[in-house]
């Protein structure tokens, strides 16, 4: 998992262990699963749940992590796309800060 603050916005990039470093494609789809990006820290289901609840953006890809934000509902199922079998959604939260 990656993290980043700007302002108030709190940005989160997770993804499933065993797919980092790696890239799928499927037709024009494609989907780098970078290190520089998604590679911040190993962390667990439970700390990147907590991570994507708090997110104002949030980029998550692998099977692992999506259904567990599914089952959280952090995303939803209709909102995943799938790239050579591994699902990937985003999301953008907008929050009251008044």
């Amino acid at each position: 998992m990656n993290t980043w603050t700007h302002g108030k916005e709190f940005v989160v990039a997770v993804c499933d262990a065993d797919i980092l470093g790696k890239t799928f494609r499927e037709g024009r789809l494609k989907i780098e699963v970078k290190e520089s990006f998604y590679g911040g820290r190993l962390v667990t289901l439970e700390e990147a749940i907590e991570a994507l609840k708090t997110a104002s953006i949030g980029n998550i890809v692998g099977r692992e992590i999506v259904e567990c934000a599914i089952r959280e509902g952090i995303i939803h199922e209709e909102a995943v796309i799938w790239i050579a079998g591994q699902p990937h959604a985003q999301f953008v939260r907008m929050f009251d800060y008044y």
